[in-house]
């Protein structure tokens, strides 16, 4: 009887877990650059005397989906699309080097490069890179930032510092990535298309789906709870009688 109450608790447990993400996923499908998550089970054994052939099952994130997301272009100069695999350099709030796929840049009050929305300073080879007022930027492929002076004279200012993971990178609470064994080093072959976006991975549609499945796993789970709590009682009412 508590084989039964064992799996399906655990099982409507993880199911709820794999909501949580499938429901995070859907709410990031307009996310620019956003990576979704992955989902997978696995059983783990309860540890204990007489507890040796129970087992819950688990919900556990496997990491991320790699796929590239649509690109779209917008026109806006300080718009850029990582290609490949190549990722951009922000500092994170807690100022270590994070990676992001976000291209949607701005410039501050005080000059300074950094990503829209969250306002955090986009790395340079060299660190933060500054634009003099009153000037144009322009990002090239190589993520070369030149301005355009009010005289028209063209002035490099830095260059976006873009890196290459050989391995997969780690998503943080903050939502941004970075690598295992620390800050990752420029890579100058990495390219990136000036003038767009790259939209989120997540399908609408096949999450929508894997959120209906689990739904109806998670009232099958349920259901057997109900039916091993219905058989108990009539065990425990046979028992009384005899």
């Amino acid at each position: 009887m508590d084989r039964m109450i064992y799996l399906s608790m655990s099982g409507a447990k993880a199911t709820m877990q794999r909501q949580e993400v499938l429901s995070n996923n859907l709410a990031n499908v307009s996310t620019v650059g956003f990576r979704a998550e992955l989902q997978a089970f696995r059983a783990v054994p309860v540890q204990g005397d007489g507890a040796s052939t129970r087992v819950y099952a688990l919900e556990t994130t496997t990491g991320y989906n790699p796929d590239a997301g649509a690109v779209t272009a917008t026109g806006r100069n300080l718009d850029v699309a990582m290609q490949g695999n190549a990722w951009l350099a922000v500092q994170g709030l807690d100022g270590t080097e994070a990676y992001t796929r976000a291209g949607s840049l701005q410039v501050n009050a005080e000059g300074v490069l950094v990503s829209s929305g969250n306002g955090l300073t986009v790395l340079g080879d060299g660190g933060p890179i500054t634009l003099p007022t009153n000037t144009t930027p322009s990002i090239a492929p190589d993520g070369t930032v030149t301005v355009k002076q009010p005289n028209g004279t063209v002035l490099p200012v830095g260059r976006l510092k873009l890196v290459t993971p050989e391995a997969a990178l780690e998503r943080g609470t903050d939502g941004l990535f970075r690598a295992p064994e620390g800050e990752l080093p420029a890579d100058p072959n990495a390219r990136l298309q000036d003038g767009a976006l790259e939209g989120s991975n997540v399908s609408p549609v096949e999450t929508m789906v894997a959120m209906i499945a689990a739904a109806r796993q998670f009232e099958a789970q349920m259901k057997m709870v109900q039916t091993a709590e219905a058989d108990e009682q009539a065990a425990a009412k046979l028992l009384s009688s005899g």
